[in-house]
This record gives structure tokens, sequence and C-alpha cells, in this order.
């Protein structure tokens, strides 16, 4: 109210004067540049307005038996937070609190839940917040805002009566880039200079001990003065879950749902290879959404089984391919099937000629194992795999088609693997000195000695491939264990 008749008095003088013959130019550009001095400081002011002053009662119900598939970044997360709640042993032994951990990952893993259970774990007061939260076009307002929120987490735990006061800042990698990379302004390196500042000011035993946590799925592109010991003293890897990790968090997501008696979670997990935390949340939701739209009161096996496909390829696509495409289509998944079922068998999942997401097709494998070390035996089983939807389109079919360029583009990645690897004729080489016309000699041998072995195969089998497509065409999607029947049929 009073801005507004301020603003009506201002514009009925300055009306009054115009009128009475004065020059009131002068006077408009010092309001205008009143009220942009006025704008600015305003905007500098703005300090921890998004910062989130979470106390542990928000995060009660959030504990680590909540976060699955973490045992070891849970293990060490604690003995880091067990420093705080446990002080005045810790200070008997003369140790260090640590002043700052660093969750480090790919993304859907899990570090803010981490995060959120550790501010229920050490009963600490918790302000919250992202990197681009301090970001902005006026130099000093990241850096006042860096102060502002240490501020705010001291005075939140006095405020509540703690003694302990946790910042938890989520995409630190925004806020702790390496100095020196952007070079219009020095806005991002100032904000992070007095983040560093404040980290080494951290006091171990003054009035409110503050832990700082962060989390970021790039840390290759943090400033190496903010990851020495005495800042972020430990790095917390949160890693893709293992298959005792996968059963934990899809127990863990499925604990709400009423799952059939043909529910196996442990075929879900080895089906699962390279999901994420995020993915299976996904998965477990998915197969729910699945079960209600047949107006089932159980989740069942199948379910679960056309989730995975979901997840991993989208929705499936209305497009309707002609019959010479989806004939095609079925001729080179099937091809990919039985060279898969010939390198290890029993590997195949799921074929079908159903477009989902950007596939017209595909053929999904169960991994037997998580691998993480490769052999070459391996790396080229791989490769006769992607090769070998091209050639059954030759054998069968009489020509190749453009549904193969991902697989070339995929065999040659394992390829030049297997050079980097020192697994190749060339022995033990750095691939960046390597000379262009030998690389692609090396490269080419490779692939074209797994074409040859494919080709040999597919002729031999020819006729199991027929009836593979024949089936496929009629039904469009089955199973790895409808597959190897036809299989054992045609070879009876």
């Amino acid at each position: 109210m009073v801005k507004e008749i301020g603003l009506g008095l201002g514009l009925a003088i300055l009306a009054y004067l115009g009128m009475s013959g004065y020059d009131v130019m002068p006077l408009i550009f010092l309001a205008a540049a009143g009220v942009g001095l006025f704008y600015i400081a305003r905007t500098r002011g703005l300090v921890a307005k998004n910062f989130n002053d979470r106390g542990p009662s928000l995060f009660q119900n959030i504990t680590f038996a909540d976060v699955g598939g973490q045992a070891t970044a849970i293990k060490e997360l604690q003995e880091a937070l067990d420093f705080i709640r446990n002080f005045n042993k810790i200070k008997s032994l003369g140790i260090r609190p640590l002043k700052g951990i660093l969750l480090t990952g790919p993304p859907g893993t899990g570090k803010t839940l981490l995060a959120k259970a550790a501010a229920g774990y050490t009963d600490a007061a918790f302000v919250a917040t992202s990197g681009s939260e301090f970001i902005e076009m006026y130099a000093g307002v990241g850096a006042q805002r860096v102060r502002k929120l240490f501020q705010t987490a001291r005075e939140t735990a006095l405020k509540i009566g703690k003694n302990n006061a946790m910042v938890f800042i989520d995409e630190i990698e925004i806020l702790g880039g390496k100095r020196g990379q952007t070079t219009s302004h020095l806005e991002y390196d100032q904000t992070l200079n007095q983040l560093l500042v404040e980290m080494d000011g951290l006091k171990v035993d003054g009035r409110v001990r503050l832990l700082v946590v962060a989390a970021t799925n790039r840390v290759d592109m943090l400033d190496p003065a903010l990851l020495r010991p005495g800042r972020f003293d430990r790095q917390v890897k949160v890693e893709l879950p293992d298959r005792d990790g996968r059963v934990d968090i899809i127990r863990l997501h499925t604990r709400n749902k009423p799952l059939a008696a043909d529910v196996s979670i442990e075929a879900i997990a080895r089906e699962t290879f390279g999901f994420s935390g995020a993915h299976l949340e996904s998965l477990a939701n998915e197969a729910a959404i699945l079960a209600m739209r047949e107006s089932l009161s159980e989740i069942s096996q199948r379910h679960f089984h056309e989730a995975v496909d979901k997840v991993m390829m989208g929705e499936k696509l209305d497009r309707r391919l002609v019959l010479s495409e989806l004939e095609r289509v079925a001729v080179h998944e099937a091809g990919h099937a039985l060279m898969s079922e010939f390198v290890r068998q029993g590997s195949v999942s799921t074929l079908t000629v159903t477009p989902r997401g950007q596939a017209l097709g595909y053929m999904r494998q169960t991994p037997e194992d998580d691998t993480y070390l490769y052999t070459r035996d391996y790396l080229e089983n791989q490769i006769a795999v992607m090769l070998a939807g091209a050639l059954a389109e030759e054998l069968i079919l009489g020509s190749r088609s453009t549904g193969a360029a991902n697989d070339y583009q995929q065999a040659t990645g394992v390829a030049e693997q297997i050079i980097r690897a020192g697994m190749s004729e060339l022995g033990v080489v750095d691939p960046e000195t390597l000379p262009q016309g030998l690389r692609y000699r090396v490269i080419t041998g490779i692939l074209q000695g797994q074409e040859q072995r494919v080709r040999d195969y597919l002729c031999n089998v020819k006729k199991a491939l027929a009836g593979i497509v024949e089936v496929l065409l009629e039904q469009e999607k089955i199973t790895g264990e409808k597959l190897r029947e036809i299989l054992r049929a045609e070879a009876a």
C-alpha cells in the first residue's frame, strides 16, 4: 500500500513540474538509476531463499535400511558420520573429524537418498541445496550465498538445540568446477573460492560441528583443491548395484505391492544387469501399472518381464510395418538370437518384432553373471552376435539393410576395445599413436574373421532360422524357452 501511494505521489509531482515548465528528464533519469540500483541490491540480497532447513524430523522415516544395494557405501558413510555422533570418544584418540564427504557415482544410484538417511542417522540440523542455486550473472552473489549457507546451518542447529549440522550440496560439479574454465567472468571462480575458504574454516570443537556432504556424477569436473584432504576428506563411491544389490532394491520397491506366487525376484535381478536403483524403482512401478491395465489384483512375473522391456526400450509403438519389412526384422532378430544361443546356450530371454522406442524389433539377452572383466573370446562372441542380424538378412533375403547400422557401430567399438586392451595381434600399443591405416586393417581383420564365422554357422542352421522366423511372424514375440524348443525340434 505504501509503495503504491509513493509511486502515485511521485508521478503526480513529475506531472506538476512538467506542466509548470520545468525540465523533468534529469529527475526521470535519477529515478530510473535508483530503481536499477535497488533491484541489483535486492537481487544480491536474495540469499538462501531456496535453502531448505530440513531437520531430522523430516527424514525420521528414512534410514539406511531404506537404501538397498549399497552396503559398502553405507558402511563407509556410517563410519564417517560416527565421528559426529561419538565426538568425545574420537577426541580422546586424537582423531580429527572429517570436514567433507563426497558421494560419487552414476545417476540414479541413491546419492541423495543416502544423504537424507545420513541426516536422521546423525540427529543433526540438515540444510540442503544444489549447485545451480549459487550461480548468478551478478558478481559476488554466489560467494555471498555460500557464506549464508554455512551461517544458516549453524543458526539452524543452535535454534533447535543441536550441536551438529550437516550441509548437503547436490550437483556440486556446477559449484565446484575447475577454475579458469569460464573466461567471460570470474563469478564461478569466486563462488568456489568462497566454498574453499568456508570448508577450511570449519572448527572441529566449536559450538556447532558442521559436516559438508556433496553428491556428483561428474567427479572429473571438480577442482583439485576441493578434493584434497582437509576439505572433502573422503569419496564414497555409490556404484551400480550387483545382482545381490538388485535383489535388495527390488524387494524394497515391491514391499508395498501385491505379488503373485510366480514372481521370482532373483530372476528379475538376473535380467536387469546394469540397472540403477532409479531404473529398478521404475521397473516395479511399470509392472504395477501393467497389472492395473488388466484389472488384476496381483502383479505376476510376466508383468515384470514386460516392464524390463519398457524401461530399457520405451513404450510399444502403434507403428505398423509392411509385410516385407516385418519379415526382414524377423530374420534380423532371429539371426541375433541364433548366434547368441550358439556362443552361450540359454542366453536369449526375449525375441520380438514389436516396435518399441527407436527399435523395430529386438533380441534381449539374460546375463549369466555380472561380468566386469572380458576375455578376447568373450568380446569376439559379442561381435559375432552383433553381426549375425545383417548376415541372416543376406542369407535369407539376399541383401542387407540399414537396420544393421547400429550393430556395425557397436561391433567396431568392441573391436577397438580389443586393441586398447592389448589383446589384438599388435599386442600392447597406445591407440592414440597408432597409425590410422594399421588401426583400420586390424579392426577390419577382427570383424571379417567374425563375419566368416557367423556366415558358416548360419548356413548350417538355415532351416532352424526359417522356422524361427515363421513362428515370430505369427506370434510377434517369443520367449527364450520357446526359441530353444524350436531349435531342439529342428535338430531332432
